[in-house]
């Protein structure tokens, strides 16, 4: 049985065919495919979600990659919606239109049916006349104080056609998503704002502070520049105020910014979700999820390790991760006030271990830069 649902310029029918200004859509058999002249191909715009799935869930969740195109699905229904509701005034303000419509439609299925039986056609007879109903049509518009393109498909993205997609390639809009969501999982959004490499200055540092400056900031433009191709871990180490965590949130900064997956927690904050889920006997499916974040995540910043109150659970925990990381190959920072030598006396042989075998070590010195900060700011609300 062959049933059609004329919408002007989209189907949702076993068969269905779209006459837009060029390419004649037919959707056969729920599958789709444009008439183009030389004959029936895949459109340009159908996707196998599938694939695009694995090629992108390095960087999102499979949940996270549906919620965007959900949004992409409302676009669209909201914008066929509009037209719609366009095409219906249309019909009730110009005598003429809705009946050139319906023919459009009858010549379309007509040739469709008989394509499907089987028959060898003459595809530029319907190519003209479908051309030629399309021309009626348009004049009408005109003649009518339309615009010609009143009857087309609205977009929010024009590039893509609210796709997220233009050909095999994320469309720009996209990326822009990809991007927002990464930095919502994060944890980073704020703190990005104002630590970002924009705001990066060394006039805090003199000497051999500067010189170990000079160094970690190389380093950190090396780690970005080669991420994903050349595995690294970052542990930066040094006293109180010295930019350690400026810089670590500083490299999330850019790599989000190219939609890599990056989660950041200070080590508190860290070690009390872990011991939250893991007695928590009902927290079994988020504790999953939790882990699997911390596993997978692209890049995973610790930061201030040390200031957590360590337990054996928490040696336990942090050489896990930290060694699960570094069978996936996954990219992690650590910041720390600790020494090399409080390190391995607070945690374990095993922790110093892979951080001093699979990690750079990074040593930032000098003054309390936040410490000096306060005093500038409280200096000058004084002086006001």
């Amino acid at each position: 049985m062959i049933s059609l649902n004329w919408k002007n310029s989209f189907w949702t029918t076993k068969l269905s065919i779209c006459i837009g200004e060029s390419d004649q859509i037919i959707h056969m058999s729920s599958t789709l495919y444009y008439w183009s002249g030389g004959g029936i191909r895949p459109p340009r715009n159908t996707y196998r979600v599938k694939f695009f799935k694995e090629n992108f869930r390095m960087a999102l969740t499979n949940a996270q990659y549906d919620a965007i195109m959900h949004e992409y699905e409302n676009r669209r229904s909201i914008h066929r919606q509009e037209l719609e509701e366009r095409l219906q005034s249309v019909y009730e303000s110009v005598p003429g239109y809705k009946e050139l419509d319906e023919e459009t439609a009858s010549a379309s299925v007509d040739f469709g049916k008989r394509l499907i039986a089987g028959e060898k056609l003459d595809r530029s007879i319907l190519k003209n006349k479908l051309l030629e109903l399309s021309r009626q049509k348009q004049l009408l518009l005109i003649e009518s104080g339309y615009a010609p393109d009143f009857l087309e498909m609205g977009y929010t993205c024009q590039d893509c056609r609210d796709t997220g997609y233009i050909g095999n390639e994320k469309c720009h809009c996209f990326r822009q998503k990809i991007i927002e969501t990464l930095y919502d999982k994060s944890g980073l959004r704020i703190l990005t704002r104002s630590c970002n490499f924009r705001k990066m200055t060394a006039k805090y540092y003199q000497g051999e502070d500067l010189t170990r400056f000079l160094k970690a900031k190389e380093v950190a433009e090396d780690f970005i520049n080669n991420f994903g191709s050349d595995y690294q871990n970052l542990f930066i180490y040094g006293t109180v105020g010295t930019g350690k965590s400026f810089l670590s949130i500083c490299i999330a900064d850019e790599l989000l910014r190219k939609g890599h997956s990056v989660l950041y927690f200070s080590s508190l904050e860290l070690f009390k979700l872990l011991s939250r889920n893991t007695f928590d006997n009902n927290g079994k499916q988020d504790r999953k999820a939790i882990y699997d974040d911390l596993y997978g995540c692209e890049l995973l910043i610790i930061d201030d390790l040390g200031t957590e109150l360590t337990t054996s659970f928490v040696a336990s925990e942090l050489f896990s991760i930290i060694n699960e990381r570094d069978m996936r190959k996954r990219a992690t920072i650590i910041t720390t006030n600790l020494s090399l030598e409080q390190l391995q006396h607070t945690y374990s042989d095993r922790v110093f271990s892979r951080v001093t075998s699979n990690y750079r070590i990074l040593k930032l010195s000098g003054q309390d830069i936040r410490k000096i900060q306060k005093i500038a700011k409280k200096e000058s609300e004084d002086v006001k």
